[in-house]
C-alpha cells in the first residue's frame, strides 16, 4: 500500500519543478563544474528515515540554482524535524554512501536566536562556496551539505569524502575557507567530526578531530 505523500513533500517538488520549467531553452546559461542535487528530509515518524529522504531535484547551471533557489523555502521556514541536502548528483546525504563512508563533516550549530538573521545567509553562502568550487584544490573532496532545522537549535554541516589523518591539510583547509566566507570570527570556532563516531554516538556528543 502506498504511504501518501505530505502537502510539505508536495509543495517543496512543485515549486522545484516549476523553478526548472521556467527556464527558457534558449537562454544562454553558465554551467556548474559539477551537477548538484537537491534533498528533502520530512519527520514522519510514520514513515522510516529513507522513506522521509526525497530527491527533488538536480540542476548544473548557475541560472538554474537561482531559479530553484527563489522558488522554495528559505531554510528558516522549513518546519522542526526537516532538512535541506545539497549533494553532488550521485551522492546519497547519508553516512552509508560509498562516496561518504570514510569522510565528515564540519559542523556549525546556530542557537535559536540565529534563526532568524544568521541560518538563511550562512546556509546560502555555503551552497555557493560549493557550488562557486571556492574551496579550490580541495573542491573534490566536498561531497554536500545539510541544514537540519531542529527546536533546540539549527546545524548546518558539510560533509567531505576523506577523514584520514593523511588528509588533514585538506580537511583544515576546507574549514578554515568555511570560516572566512561565514565571517565567523576567532573566538569561535567550528569542529571536524569523522562520520564513523557520530555513527557510533549521537552527534551531540561525538568527538572533534579537528577545530578550527
Amino acid at each position: 500500500m502506498a504511504v501518501a505523500k505530505s502537502e510539505e513533500v508536495e509543495q517543496v517538488v512543485e515549486k522545484a519543478v516549476v523553478a526548472e520549467e521556467i527556464q527558457p531553452e534558449l537562454m544562454y546559461k553558465h554551467p556548474l563544474n559539477s551537477t548538484w542535487t537537491l534533498w528533502y528530509y520530512e519527520n514522519d515518524r510514520k514513515r522510516s528515515w529513507e522513506e522521509n529522504l526525497r530527491e527533488i531535484i538536480s540542476f548544473e547551471t548557475v541560472e538554474d540554482f537561482w531559479s530553484l533557489y527563489n522558488h522554495i523555502k528559505l531554510a528558516s521556514e522549513l518546519r522542526h524535524g526537516c532538512d535541506y541536502s545539497l549533494f553532488k548528483k550521485g551522492i546519497r546525504p547519508m553516512w552509508e554512501d560509498s562516496s561518504n563512508v570514510k569522510g565528515g563533516r564540519w559542523l556549525i550549530s546556530l542557537d535559536k536566536k540565529q534563526r532568524e538573521h544568521e541560518l538563511d545567509s550562512f546556509w546560502l553562502e555555503i551552497l555557493l562556496c560549493m557550488i562557486g568550487e571556492a574551496f579550490d584544490d580541495h573542491g573534490d573532496e566536498v561531497c554536500g551539505a545539510v541544514v537540519n532545522v531542529r527546536n533546540k537549535g539549527d546545524k548546518i554541516a558539510v560533509w567531505t569524502s576523506d577523514a584520514s589523518r593523511s588528509n588533514c591539510d585538506g580537511v583544515i583547509a576546507i574549514g578554515k575557507k568555511l570560516k572566512e566566507r561565514l565571517r565567523i570570527g576567532p573566538k569561535v570556532q567550528i569542529g571536524y567530526q569523522v562520520h564513523k563516531d557520530t555513527m557510533e554516538k549521537s552527534s551531540s556528543v561525538a568527538r572533534n578531530m579537528y577545530t578550527v
